[in-house]
């Protein structure tokens, strides 16, 4: 029996399937190549022949091999660069720059630069500076020619009305002497260690008259000097005392009030209370007769007893600029609160007004004339607190 011939395959270790096609990567020339291939394809190929021309598709385009040439050269010639830049030693590219350090914390104050600090804060002009910036940031833009602020004033007001009405009491008399309209000079005792005489004053002629009309006070020279009160006596209505400041007032048509007595007037002992002290050289009469203004006399009750002053001290006092030191009931032993004064009943009475157009302005300078006006004003005001005192029953009560 004749065996059977085995079936020999064509190519040993090939498969008799086709092989797969592989889609050549894009380019220029991968379109016409593989539409040639579509036209030219015979229609049935042995294996060896389709194993050849698989492998031999990307030898038959010239564009598809000069391009891969191309690259190596390319790759080539970028190796070749990068290994002689090694030999020749080229330094490498310089590092980044360094980012900017934030500047070092300042260091604490030097030991001089806080003795320094401790000094100006200890010193007066420091807490001075301060006060007057702070003033200027409340003031208002109706200051007069002497400093008074009624912006300022509205604000301090309450006080002073409680003060008038509920602490001191104030009573007013003769209202009807102080003239509705033109200038006029109110003279009035000084009272008391610390003077509320002329706030009170002031107080009453706005709220009593029928015109309501205000009142410029003149206060003494020294209350000026003193830090925060010279400014706050001024911001509420005062006026330094001086010939030239009245005159300006009056000659305005003003209501000006004076103190004769000055500092002696609210410096007097306990047992010297309304004993009116020496009128000067008759300053404001000379002022009344330059200016032909009428003086209406006033006498004010219950200022005495608010601070009764036992006894003043002066020596060393005037160092600082304080004309004395007074020694009241509960000052200086209970410090600061030992300034706050009593609440006694307070009584402001106008005298009759006298007149002096009979007199022309060249009288000023006949001294006789003016010492006799002096006294006549200063003896109608003593007269008035005599008969008011006498007539008072009570400190508290009136």
């Amino acid at each position: 029996m004749t065996p059977k011939k085995r079936k020999r395959s064509p190519a040993k270790g090939r498969s008799t399937k086709a092989p797969r096609r592989r889609t050549p990567p894009p380019g220029p020339a991968s379109t016409p190549v593989i539409a040639a291939e579509k036209a030219d394809a015979p229609t049935a190929l042995d294996p060896a022949s389709a194993a050849t021309a698989q492998s031999d598709d990307y030898s038959e385009d010239p564009d598809v091999t000069a391009r891969m040439h191309e690259l190596e050269e390319r790759l080539d010639r970028m190796i070749d660069a990068h290994a002689r830049d090694r030999r020749h030693g080229e330094p490498p590219p310089p590092p980044p720059a360094p980012r900017p350090t934030p500047p070092p914390p300042r260091p604490a104050l030097p030991p001089e630069g806080v003795l320094e600090t401790a000094r100006e804060l200890l010193s007066a002009d420091f807490y001075l500076r301060k006060w007057g910036r702070m003033g200027l940031r409340n003031r208002s833009q109706e200051v007069d020619d002497f400093g008074h602020d009624p912006v300022y004033e509205q604000k301090v007001l309450p006080f002073f009305e409680f003060l008038y009405e509920k602490y001191f009491r104030v009573e007013v008399r003769g209202m009807d002497h102080v003239p509705s309209e033109g200038r006029c000079l109110l003279v009035a005792n000084h009272s008391g260690t610390i003077p509320f005489d002329g706030i009170m004053l002031r107080l009453a002629v706005r709220r009593e008259h029928p015109l309501h009309r205000d009142v410029r006070w003149l206060a003494e020279d020294v209350i000026f000097h003193f830090p925060f009160l010279g400014s706050f006596t001024a911001r509420v209505g005062a006026v330094r005392a001086c010939q030239e400041n009245a005159e300006r007032l009056l000659h305005h048509d003003a209501l000006v009030a004076v103190f004769p007595e000055g500092m002696k007037g609210i410096g007097k002992l306990f047992k010297d209370r309304y004993k009116l002290q020496r009128f000067g050289r008759g300053g404001f009469v000379k002022l009344c007769l330059r200016t032909r203004t009428p003086i209406v006399p006033v006498a004010i009750v219950g200022g005495e007893e608010t601070n009764p002053m036992l006894a003043r001290v002066e020596y060393l006092t005037r160092a600082f600029g304080v004309p004395y030191l007074p020694v009241t009931p509960t000052f200086p032993a209970l410090g600061a609160v030992g300034l706050l004064p009593a609440p006694t009943k307070w009584k402001i009475l106008f005298g009759e007004p006298i007149d002096l157009e009979e007199y022309g302005a060249e009288s000023a300078d006949d001294e006789v004339l003016v010492g006799r006006l002096t006294e006549r004003v200063r003896g109608a005001i003593q007269a008035t607190l005599d008969r008011a005192l006498s007539e008072r029953r009570s400190v508290w009560f009136g």
